[in-house]
């Protein structure tokens, strides 16, 4: 696999001389073309998921696809602007399709979003120039290779600043503790594509950008955040594990429970930030990005299906439904199962990778260090994942019938294929996760 221990792909436009800024595109490594399938296969299940609005065809498909192209864009980007620009191009179809077509408070929850991402985006911007300043160059990849080899050598202070700055906002950007609550109502206000993609696709930039910038340019500031990233991680674990627990509609529980996964992949993140040395910690989280984009991305899209047979989400107003649709029984048993972390699912190989990579370097004559510590707590968020995915299972589909699922229809073959899209490669990389790692090593 040396192939892709160096640039497989690469294409560079020069758009401006001073400072040096390029369009450029390409695949530095295996991680991004990993994210770059993840936005292909949740963007392919997005067009083919949802009902349009008549009318809103144009509006509709549009955005869906220059969220798309913003999150490939940004995937795939090795210049340090455009990064940043394709991400911000993503949000903006983001606000007008959850402001516009999104239902319950749409509006409220549209500005609640543009407020706390334009903040969280600002603060990273900010992070992102003094960084370049310091670096002397908007190339990620001459950035990194500096940074390895010793030629770009940032003072500890700086590091420190800079960290704290890429933290809160790519933080705020991934939702981590405290920096959430946006997350979950936007996630159950909008259309289901737009929930996908974003839940699925655009939240794992913040998470990209943590492993493609920070851990290999401000390693040293990054480990001197570990402590307050190790608490708010399981704030995200735990405190969001208990709140998803206690919603009432399934949509909310969904996105309630994107929140609290993404836990799990800043544990792997931590992991390389208490050892640079980890070699299990960014494949991990790289894979469990996935395990997470195809599977949440699969959930919502059965969601917006069962509100269309049933006319709700709302536990109390479901029941039985299994009796009436079958398959839609099992396609979402399948999703929730995977989402708890299904032996053969790709989000069980992600989490156990995870897990073991909190102790790749551990040391029985030193004792447990808080990274390893954490990890002690953050198992119990597979408790917290199988409490709230069984309740809502439980809810839906058995029971006895109630008049919204009596004579509710069942998958079509059009539901199913989009359902296929993202099922097939959560058993394909469960079974054969060295279908990822190998791009990973």
């Amino acid at each position: 696999m040396a192939s892709w221990q160096r640039p497989f792909w690469s294409l560079s436009l020069p758009v401006l001389d001073t400072p040096a800024m390029n369009l450029a595109f390409g695949f530095p490594d295996g991680m991004s073309v990993v994210m770059v399938t993840l936005s292909v296969l949740v963007t392919l299940a997005a067009v083919l998921s949802g009902k349009c609005p008549d009318g809103r065809e144009k509006l509709w498909y549009g955005s869906i696809l220059l969220i798309a192209a913003g999150a490939v864009g940004a995937f795939a980007s090795t210049d340090l602007f455009f990064f940043y620009a394709f991400h911000e191009l993503a949000l903006i179809p983001t606000f007008l399709m959850i402001g516009i077509l999104g239902r319950g408070e749409r509006k409220q929850i549209a500005w609640k979003i543009t407020i706390y991402l334009g903040l969280g985006s600002i603060i990273l911007l900010a992070g992102l120039v003094w960084l370049a300043n310091h670096a002397g160059t908007l190339d990620m990849t001459q950035m990194a290779a500096a940074a390895k080899d010793g030629t770009l050598a940032i003072d500890p202070a700086a590091q420190k600043g800079i960290a704290a700055f890429l933290l809160v906002g790519f933080g705020t950007l991934v939702s981590l503790f405290p920096l959430h609550s946006w997350a979950a109502p936007a996630y159950a206000s909008a259309p289901a594509p737009v929930a996908m993609l974003h839940a699925g696709v655009l939240k794992k930039f913040g998470l990209y950008g943590l492993i493609r910038v920070a851990l290999p340019v401000v390693p040293e500031g990054m480990q001197a955040w570990l402590t307050p990233l190790l608490v708010l991680l399981l704030g995200n674990l735990l405190w969001c594990g208990m709140v998803t627990i206690s919603q009432k509609r399934f949509d909310k529980m969904l996105g309630s429970a994107s929140v609290m996964h993404m836990g799990y992949i800043f544990l792997g993140i931590a992991a390389v930030v208490a050892c640079p040395t980890n070699t299990l910690g960014v494949p991990a989280a790289v894979l469990l990005m996935f395990a997470h984009g195809v599977s949440v991305g699969l959930l919502f899209s059965l969601a917006d299906r069962i509100e269309r047979s049933t006319g709700s989400l709302d536990f109390s107003d479901l029941g039985g439904l299994a009796k009436s649709a079958p398959a839609l029984a099992f396609t979402v048993g399948f999703a929730a199962f995977t989402a708890m972390g299904l032996t053969v699912s790709a989000n069980f190989v992600g989490e156990i990778l995870v897990f073991l990579s909190a102790f790749q370097q551990y040391d029985p004559t030193s004792g447990l260090t808080p990274l390893q510590i954490a990890c002690f707590f953050a198992i119990w968020g597979v408790v917290i994942s199988a409490v709230y995915m069984l309740r809502a299972y439980r809810s839906i589909f058995h029971g006895p019938q109630v008049a919204a699922t009596r004579n509710a229809p069942d998958l079509t073959l059009a539901d199913r294929i989009p359902a296929l899209l993202l099922a097939i490669p959560l058993l394909c990389v469960g079974l054969y996760p060295n279908l990822l790692l190998n791009l990973l090593k």
